[in-house]
Protein backbone atom coordinates (compact mmCIF):
# COMPACT_ATOMS: atom_id res chain seq x y z
CA UNK A 1 0.00 0.00 0.00
CA UNK A 2 1.54 3.61 -0.98
CA UNK A 3 0.01 6.60 -0.13
CA UNK A 4 1.22 10.24 -1.30
CA UNK A 5 -0.61 13.48 -0.26
CA UNK A 6 -0.12 16.77 1.22
CA UNK A 7 -1.11 16.76 4.93
CA UNK A 8 -1.98 14.08 7.54
CA UNK A 9 -5.97 14.07 7.12
CA UNK A 10 -5.53 13.60 3.16
CA UNK A 11 -3.74 10.49 4.39
CA UNK A 12 -6.45 9.27 6.89
CA UNK A 13 -8.82 10.06 4.43
CA UNK A 14 -7.32 7.69 2.35
CA UNK A 15 -6.17 5.15 4.21
CA UNK A 16 -9.19 4.35 6.45
CA UNK A 17 -11.05 2.89 3.75
CA UNK A 18 -9.01 1.26 2.14
CA UNK A 19 -8.34 -0.61 5.48
CA UNK A 20 -11.96 -1.53 6.37
CA UNK A 21 -12.42 -2.51 2.62
CA UNK A 22 -10.63 -5.45 4.38
CA UNK A 23 -13.35 -6.47 7.10
CA UNK A 24 -13.45 -10.02 5.56
CA UNK A 25 -10.10 -10.65 6.44
CA UNK A 26 -9.54 -10.08 10.09
CA UNK A 27 -6.36 -11.15 11.70
CA UNK A 28 -6.78 -11.46 15.53
CA UNK A 29 -3.98 -9.98 17.40
CA UNK A 30 -2.95 -9.62 21.16
CA UNK A 31 -5.36 -6.67 21.91
CA UNK A 32 -8.19 -7.54 19.57
CA UNK A 33 -9.30 -8.30 16.08
CA UNK A 34 -7.78 -5.86 13.26
CA UNK A 35 -7.93 -5.38 9.37
CA UNK A 36 -4.48 -4.56 8.15
CA UNK A 37 -2.45 -3.80 5.52
CA UNK A 38 0.97 -5.40 5.34
CA UNK A 39 3.61 -3.21 4.35
CA UNK A 40 2.16 0.03 4.23
CA UNK A 41 3.79 3.40 3.13
CA UNK A 42 2.52 7.42 3.72
CA UNK A 43 4.42 9.84 1.97
CA UNK A 44 3.68 13.49 3.26
CA UNK A 45 4.58 16.54 1.61
CA UNK A 46 4.33 18.92 4.04
CA UNK A 47 4.92 18.09 7.34
CA UNK A 48 3.31 20.90 9.13
CA UNK A 49 0.48 19.64 8.54
CA UNK A 50 0.29 17.22 11.28
CA UNK A 51 -3.10 18.21 13.10
CA UNK A 52 -6.27 17.04 11.68
CA UNK A 53 -9.52 19.18 12.05
CA UNK A 54 -11.75 16.52 12.51
CA UNK A 55 -13.87 16.37 15.95
CA UNK A 56 -12.54 12.70 15.98
CA UNK A 57 -9.12 12.99 15.43
CA UNK A 58 -8.33 15.89 16.76
CA UNK A 59 -5.77 15.09 19.41
CA UNK A 60 -3.81 18.43 19.75
CA UNK A 61 -3.79 18.18 23.68
CA UNK A 62 -2.52 14.26 23.72
CA UNK A 63 0.25 14.65 20.79
CA UNK A 64 1.50 17.29 22.11
CA UNK A 65 2.03 15.97 25.93
CA UNK A 66 3.47 12.95 24.17
CA UNK A 67 5.91 14.63 22.00
CA UNK A 68 6.82 16.82 25.57
CA UNK A 69 6.95 12.95 27.32
CA UNK A 70 9.95 12.42 24.53
CA UNK A 71 11.58 15.49 25.38
CA UNK A 72 11.99 14.71 28.77
CA UNK A 73 14.56 12.13 27.97
CA UNK A 74 12.43 9.71 30.28
CA UNK A 75 9.55 7.38 30.78
CA UNK A 76 7.90 8.24 33.85
CA UNK A 77 4.65 6.92 33.64
CA UNK A 78 3.40 10.09 36.31
CA UNK A 79 3.85 12.41 33.37
CA UNK A 80 2.44 10.80 30.58
CA UNK A 81 -0.89 9.44 32.03
CA UNK A 82 -2.78 12.75 32.28
CA UNK A 83 -2.00 13.16 28.44
CA UNK A 84 -2.80 9.82 27.46
CA UNK A 85 -4.60 7.38 29.97
CA UNK A 86 -4.03 3.81 27.97
CA UNK A 87 -0.43 4.15 29.58
CA UNK A 88 -1.85 2.94 32.81
CA UNK A 89 -2.29 -0.39 30.92
CA UNK A 90 1.84 -0.56 29.91
CA UNK A 91 3.27 -0.21 33.18
CA UNK A 92 5.33 -3.38 34.83
CA UNK A 93 6.00 -1.62 37.97
CA UNK A 94 3.29 1.39 38.75
CA UNK A 95 6.21 4.04 37.92
CA UNK A 96 7.73 3.68 34.44
CA UNK A 97 6.28 2.45 31.22
CA UNK A 98 9.18 0.15 29.89
CA UNK A 99 9.28 1.10 26.12
CA UNK A 100 8.88 4.78 26.71
CA UNK A 101 10.72 6.58 23.73
CA UNK A 102 12.39 9.19 25.89
CA UNK A 103 15.67 7.29 27.26
CA UNK A 104 15.87 5.76 23.82
CA UNK A 105 16.03 8.44 22.18
CA UNK A 106 18.19 10.66 24.50
CA UNK A 107 20.08 8.12 26.13
CA UNK A 108 22.85 7.52 27.13
CA UNK A 109 23.88 7.57 24.02
CA UNK A 110 21.87 10.51 23.18
CA UNK A 111 21.03 9.61 19.54
CA UNK A 112 19.42 13.21 18.82
CA UNK A 113 22.82 14.48 19.34
CA UNK A 114 24.48 12.22 17.87
CA UNK A 115 22.16 12.84 14.53
CA UNK A 116 22.59 16.11 14.74
CA UNK A 117 26.37 16.05 14.48
CA UNK A 118 26.67 13.46 12.34
CA UNK A 119 24.47 15.54 9.77
CA UNK A 120 27.25 18.73 10.39
CA UNK A 121 29.55 17.45 9.80
CA UNK A 122 28.34 14.77 6.49
CA UNK A 123 24.87 16.45 5.46
CA UNK A 124 25.03 13.68 2.83
CA UNK A 125 25.45 10.52 4.89
CA UNK A 126 22.97 8.13 5.07
CA UNK A 127 24.02 6.59 8.53
CA UNK A 128 21.42 9.25 10.71
CA UNK A 129 19.52 6.48 11.83
CA UNK A 130 18.04 6.84 15.28
CA UNK A 131 17.50 2.68 16.95
CA UNK A 132 14.31 2.40 19.13
CA UNK A 133 13.42 -1.46 19.31
CA UNK A 134 16.60 -3.42 20.55
CA UNK A 135 17.20 -7.10 19.53
CA UNK A 136 16.56 -7.39 24.06
CA UNK A 137 13.11 -5.77 23.44
CA UNK A 138 11.55 -9.38 22.42
CA UNK A 139 14.31 -11.48 24.37
CA UNK A 140 11.46 -11.50 27.78
CA UNK A 141 8.17 -10.41 27.56
CA UNK A 142 6.81 -7.01 28.60
CA UNK A 143 3.86 -4.72 27.91
CA UNK A 144 5.07 -2.30 25.99
CA UNK A 145 7.85 -2.41 23.37
CA UNK A 146 8.25 0.24 21.02
CA UNK A 147 6.17 -0.13 17.94
CA UNK A 148 8.67 1.97 15.85
CA UNK A 149 11.69 0.37 15.13
CA UNK A 150 13.99 3.59 13.65
CA UNK A 151 14.26 7.23 12.26
CA UNK A 152 16.26 7.43 9.27
CA UNK A 153 17.19 11.74 8.56
CA UNK A 154 18.63 12.66 5.07
CA UNK A 155 19.70 16.00 4.11
CA UNK A 156 18.67 16.59 0.53
CA UNK A 157 18.16 20.03 -1.45
CA UNK A 158 19.10 21.83 1.85
CA UNK A 159 16.15 20.34 3.39
CA UNK A 160 15.70 17.01 5.48
CA UNK A 161 13.97 14.21 5.28
CA UNK A 162 12.37 12.17 7.66
CA UNK A 163 11.52 8.35 7.60
CA UNK A 164 9.90 6.61 10.43
CA UNK A 165 9.78 2.40 10.35
CA UNK A 166 7.14 1.06 12.25
CA UNK A 167 7.08 -2.52 13.06
CA UNK A 168 3.42 -2.18 13.81
CA UNK A 169 0.77 0.64 13.93
CA UNK A 170 -2.79 1.30 15.41
CA UNK A 171 -4.20 3.53 12.14
CA UNK A 172 -6.65 5.62 14.48
CA UNK A 173 -4.76 6.43 17.86
CA UNK A 174 -1.50 5.31 16.86
CA UNK A 175 -0.97 7.56 13.50
CA UNK A 176 -1.99 10.47 14.40
CA UNK A 177 0.27 10.89 17.35
CA UNK A 178 3.54 9.00 15.97
CA UNK A 179 3.10 11.61 13.12
CA UNK A 180 2.57 14.64 14.80
CA UNK A 181 5.48 13.81 17.37
CA UNK A 182 7.93 12.89 14.74
CA UNK A 183 6.94 15.33 12.38
CA UNK A 184 8.08 17.80 15.26
CA UNK A 185 11.47 16.08 15.93
CA UNK A 186 11.82 16.27 11.75
CA UNK A 187 11.40 20.12 11.97
CA UNK A 188 13.58 20.43 15.68
CA UNK A 189 16.23 18.63 14.19
CA UNK A 190 15.99 20.57 10.50
CA UNK A 191 15.99 23.99 12.61
CA UNK A 192 18.89 22.88 14.24
CA UNK A 193 20.72 22.38 11.37
CA UNK A 194 19.34 25.12 10.18
CA UNK A 195 17.56 23.82 7.44
CA UNK A 196 13.75 23.82 5.87
CA UNK A 197 11.82 20.76 6.82
CA UNK A 198 11.20 18.19 4.10
CA UNK A 199 8.89 15.16 3.17
CA UNK A 200 7.93 12.94 5.81
CA UNK A 201 7.69 9.22 5.45
CA UNK A 202 5.99 6.66 7.18
CA UNK A 203 6.63 3.01 6.91
CA UNK A 204 4.67 0.19 9.05
CA UNK A 205 5.04 -3.44 8.85
CA UNK A 206 1.53 -3.97 9.90
CA UNK A 207 -0.82 -1.13 9.21
CA UNK A 208 -4.19 -1.73 11.24
CA UNK A 209 -6.98 -0.79 12.33
CA UNK A 210 -8.99 -2.70 15.29
CA UNK A 211 -12.46 -3.99 15.51
CA UNK A 212 -13.47 -1.80 18.16
CA UNK A 213 -12.28 1.63 16.08
CA UNK A 214 -13.85 0.58 12.41
CA UNK A 215 -16.97 2.52 13.31
CA UNK A 216 -14.87 5.39 14.70
CA UNK A 217 -13.05 5.25 11.52
CA UNK A 218 -15.73 5.18 8.96
CA UNK A 219 -17.75 8.09 11.08
CA UNK A 220 -14.33 10.08 10.37
CA UNK A 221 -14.47 9.31 6.82
CA UNK A 222 -18.59 10.32 6.54
CA UNK A 223 -17.22 13.25 7.87
CA UNK A 224 -15.85 14.48 4.59
CA UNK A 225 -13.33 16.35 4.10
CA UNK A 226 -11.48 18.27 6.94
CA UNK A 227 -10.00 21.85 6.61
CA UNK A 228 -6.22 21.88 6.37
CA UNK A 229 -4.42 22.77 9.36
CA UNK A 230 -0.49 23.44 8.65
CA UNK A 231 1.14 24.74 11.91
CA UNK A 232 3.36 27.79 11.52
CA UNK A 233 6.82 27.39 10.88
CA UNK A 234 9.30 26.51 13.89
CA UNK A 235 10.99 29.78 14.78
CA UNK A 236 14.69 29.30 12.66
CA UNK A 237 18.14 29.19 15.41
CA UNK A 238 18.82 26.72 17.97
CA UNK A 239 15.41 25.78 19.38
CA UNK A 240 16.88 23.67 22.42
CA UNK A 241 16.89 26.52 24.95
CA UNK A 242 13.10 27.33 24.29
CA UNK A 243 12.25 23.32 24.41
CA UNK A 244 14.12 23.40 27.78
CA UNK A 245 11.63 26.60 28.82
CA UNK A 246 8.68 24.86 27.40
CA UNK A 247 9.15 21.31 30.09
CA UNK A 248 10.23 23.61 32.54
CA UNK A 249 6.70 25.71 31.71
CA UNK A 250 4.63 22.38 31.61
CA UNK A 251 6.28 21.44 35.05
CA UNK A 252 5.51 24.66 36.80
CA UNK A 253 1.60 24.79 35.29
CA UNK A 254 1.30 20.70 35.88
CA UNK A 255 2.16 22.05 39.64
CA UNK A 256 -0.75 24.29 39.97
CA UNK A 257 0.80 27.82 39.26
CA UNK A 258 -0.81 30.35 37.45
CA UNK A 259 2.34 30.95 35.07
CA UNK A 260 1.99 34.67 33.28
CA UNK A 261 3.45 32.90 30.22
CA UNK A 262 4.99 37.02 28.98
CA UNK A 263 7.81 36.21 31.21
CA UNK A 264 9.63 33.73 29.71
CA UNK A 265 11.04 35.06 27.27
CA UNK A 266 9.76 32.83 24.06
CA UNK A 267 8.37 33.73 20.69
CA UNK A 268 4.89 33.61 19.98
CA UNK A 269 5.43 29.99 18.52
CA UNK A 270 6.82 28.60 21.71
CA UNK A 271 4.42 31.16 23.24
CA UNK A 272 1.03 28.95 22.23
CA UNK A 273 2.49 26.06 22.71
CA UNK A 274 2.60 26.72 26.95
CA UNK A 275 -0.97 28.33 26.25
CA UNK A 276 -1.75 24.74 25.44
CA UNK A 277 -0.83 23.23 27.96
CA UNK A 278 -2.38 25.77 29.89
CA UNK A 279 -5.63 25.17 28.73
CA UNK A 280 -4.83 21.15 29.19
CA UNK A 281 -4.19 21.37 32.81
CA UNK A 282 -7.32 24.45 33.25
CA UNK A 283 -9.67 21.27 33.64
CA UNK A 284 -12.76 22.99 32.39
CA UNK A 285 -12.03 26.11 34.50
CA UNK A 286 -14.38 28.64 32.59
CA UNK A 287 -12.91 32.00 34.19
CA UNK A 288 -9.65 31.36 32.56
CA UNK A 289 -10.10 29.46 29.05
CA UNK A 290 -11.67 31.75 26.98
CA UNK A 291 -8.57 34.32 27.79
CA UNK A 292 -6.22 31.76 27.27
CA UNK A 293 -7.37 31.26 24.18
CA UNK A 294 -7.63 34.64 22.73
CA UNK A 295 -4.47 35.21 23.18
CA UNK A 296 -2.97 32.34 20.73
CA UNK A 297 -1.23 34.05 18.01
CA UNK A 298 -1.74 31.20 15.47
CA UNK A 299 -5.33 31.44 15.90
CA UNK A 300 -6.43 27.79 14.92
CA UNK A 301 -5.70 26.52 17.82
CA UNK A 302 -8.81 27.69 19.06
CA UNK A 303 -11.17 25.26 17.92
CA UNK A 304 -8.79 22.56 19.65
CA UNK A 305 -9.50 24.95 22.83
CA UNK A 306 -13.84 25.06 22.11
CA UNK A 307 -13.55 21.57 21.30
CA UNK A 308 -11.82 20.61 24.76
CA UNK A 309 -14.30 23.65 26.42
CA UNK A 310 -17.23 21.33 25.29
CA UNK A 311 -16.05 18.13 26.50
CA UNK A 312 -15.16 19.24 29.86
CA UNK A 313 -18.92 20.93 29.94
CA UNK A 314 -20.16 17.43 28.56
CA UNK A 315 -21.29 19.03 25.28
Amino acid sequence: MFIQTETLDDALLQLYPQLLARSDGVVTASRGDTVEAIGALIEITDPRARLSRSETRGKLFSSLGELLWYLTGDNQLDFILPYVKRYKCETEDGKTVYGGYGPRLFGPPDQIANVITLLKQRPSSRRAVIQLFDKSDIAEPHREIPCTTNLQFFVRDEKLDMIATMRSNDAYFGLPHDAFCFTMLQEIIARTLALEVGTYRHFAGSMHIYRERWADAQHFVDEGYQSRVAMPEMPTGDPWPAIAILLDAEKRIRSGELLDVTTLGLSDYWLDLVRIIQIFFANGDQTILPSIADQFSFKRFRPYVLGRIRSENGN
